[in-house]
């Protein structure tokens, strides 16, 4: 249990922007601890939220939630390490 009284695992905390409806998938590093996101998925519904989470969890290997910015394009997002 850390200083807040929480259990969860370490995690590492990056920022996001997020593109939408976009044509393909990918994620690409846009400076230290900064990513740039595509995803298919429309900005409705939190489905391009879903979207995001799944992209990153393939390409990082571990669970991501997002911190703030759910109805955002700029998120922080943290992956369990």
């Amino acid at each position: 249990m850390d200083a807040e009284g929480s259990t969860r695992a370490p995690s590492l905390r990056i920022i996001v922007d997020v593109k939408t409806d976009s044509r393909e998938e990918a994620v690409e590093q846009a400076g230290e601890g900064h990513y740039l996101v595509r995803v298919r998925a429309p900005r409705k519904k939190g489905k391009a939220n879903a979207a995001l989470l799944k992209l990153l969890k393939r390409h990082f290997g571990k669970r991501a939630w997002i911190v703030s910015g759910h109805a955002s394009t700029r998120k922080v997002v943290e992956i369990e390490e």
